[in-house]
């Protein structure tokens, strides 16, 4: 190894030296600033604490709103496979409910499932005017996908024009 390469390798440890001190120093800048969030957030947190502790009087905390459901219990208990995504399709009351049952009927044929998981299914792709048709059924009165597509289509049936509810 000769002078020069050897003065060149001790050059390189200079430079390096002098990167990782002006790396510390920025570490050491974020870690400052980190201290300072982490005790601003301590502070804003214990005002909190202390403000919910001392409130005059105790806000009266609503109730969630329930509703109901046409499902028999056993359609209620029925658990639905993490593995399962729900049908892509919607109806809000406006589009044809004949080609709704036959669109979710179809993806539901696809991906397997049963009778009680359809029921379920179905629900998520209620919107608007059709959720309101469907938790105004009687509570419990559902017990298949059969009898849902039975009940859509009778009051299908009751309306002159296109359905506009399911």
């Amino acid at each position: 190894m000769t002078l020069q390469q050897l003065m060149g390798m001790v050059q390189g440890l200079q430079d390096a030296m002098e990167a990782s001190k002006v790396e510390q120093k920025r570490m050491q800048a974020d870690l400052a600033a980190s201290q300072v969030r982490n005790d601003e957030l301590h502070r804003a947190n214990e005002e909190l604490r202390y403000g919910w502790r001392n409130r005059d009087e105790p806000e009266a905390a609503s109730p969630p709103r329930e509703f109901t459901t046409p499902f028999s219990q056993a359609i209620l208990e029925t658990a639905i496979p993490n593995t399962f995504t729900g049908p892509k399709a919607t109806f809000t009351g406006v589009e044809d409910p004949e080609a709704h049952l036959m669109a979710l009927h179809t993806q539901m044929l696809l991906v397997g499932g049963s009778d009680a998981v359809r029921c379920k299914l179905f629900m998520s792709t209620l919107t608007g005017m059709a959720m309101d048709w469907f938790i105004s059924l009687p509570e419990g009165h559902v017990t298949s996908f059969a009898q849902l597509s039975t009940i859509q289509r009778a009051v299908s049936s009751q309306q002159n024009s296109r359905p506009s509810l399911i």
